[in-house]
């Protein structure tokens, strides 16, 4: 998990082996996207803008779901 700094984002988690990304909003609580490729998790961590990264290159791109606590 890496702790990140945006005023969108609290923490991300990517599970390479899953193709899983896990990301913690600000808003509150935890939601996994399935069949994220690994250049798009990392894509997330080296953007300058976190937000905007996942607006146009996750959102409404991968299934999610949403988790009551950190997956694991």
């Amino acid at each position: 998990m890496v702790r990140v700094t945006s005023s969108a984002m609290r923490d991300v988690d990517y599970d390479r082996a899953r193709r899983r990304l896990s990301i913690r909003f600000a808003q509150g609580g935890w939601y996994s996207y399935s069949g994220v490729p690994p250049r798009v998790a990392a894509g997330l961590l080296a953007a300058p803008s976190l937000g905007r990264y996942f607006h146009a290159r996750i959102r409404d791109r991968y299934p999610f779901r949403r988790q009551r606590a950190r997956p694991g």
